[in-house]
């Protein structure tokens, strides 16, 4: 029966793993040694086993025979899948909201993109992502179409069970995110032609793609054991 004291524990050791997997302390394939772990917060391998246990529902740990826990490996195809396909529905969803994005609306979105700006001296990647979130939920939401709208959810959706956060693995690519977020409210406040609109929004979240693909190739070829 599980005490209050070790399930008080047990939150304290997933709060302290889960934040090292979201900062890439423990990185895609990292080894998580339970008596380590144990060591590290002063406590007993049993909270520690629960947290780890909890984190592999969650899909942020996988168990391997002989291997023990690790980190999830980012699926690379299913990643850059969902990317591509993200860009096309989310860019043709921006270009169709453009006609009903009136100054407010694009207002409130400049200063969301203002907020994500201040951060970028001290990136906090989950809250920089939330933001992201919203900021682009505010440019495809009025999108007329029904089923494209929900195509761009689907793939929202699918992306947050990859990968908690894109920032956290390649924090340079923040600040090419702010501007190209500027450079498409600037695209719809000129009334500029859809198709302009809808290739700046897909390039946008390929551009996104591509830094983490190249982040990702470069720590496998320097942490082979590791991947």
């Amino acid at each position: 029966m599980t005490t209050l004291a070790s399930a008080s524990k047990s939150e304290q050791a997933y709060a302290w793993i889960r934040s090292r997997i979201a900062g890439h302390a423990f990185g895609p394939g990292y080894r998580l040694v339970l008596g380590s772990i144990a060591d590290e917060l002063g406590m007993s391998v049993v909270p520690v086993r629960e947290a780890i246990r909890r984190l592999e529902a969650e899909g942020l740990v996988t168990f391997e025979r002989n291997v023990g826990a690790r980190v999830t490996l980012v699926d690379e195809s299913e990643y850059a899948h969902t990317m591509q396909t993200l860009g096309l529905v989310e860019g043709a969803a921006t270009a169709l909201s453009a006609p009903f994005l009136d100054a407010k609306a694009l207002d409130a979105a400049a200063k969301v993109n203002e907020r994500m700006h201040a951060m970028l001296d001290h990136l906090d990647a989950h809250a920089f992502t939330e933001l992201n979130r919203q900021f682009h939920s505010l440019l495809f939401e009025p999108c007329p179409n029904p089923h494209l709208l929900d195509l761009v959810h689907r793939g929202w959706s699918r992306l947050s069970g990859i990968r908690d956060s894109t920032f956290a693995y390649v924090p340079g690519r923040a600040q090419h995110s702010v501007d190209e977020h500027a450079q498409i409210l600037e695209l719809i406040r000129e009334g500029a032609d859809p198709l302009e609109i809808e290739l700046a929004a897909r390039n946008h979240r390929w551009r996104t793609r591509d830094a983490f693909l190249a982040a990702l190739h470069t720590r496998n070829h320097h942490n082979p054991g590791e991947a």
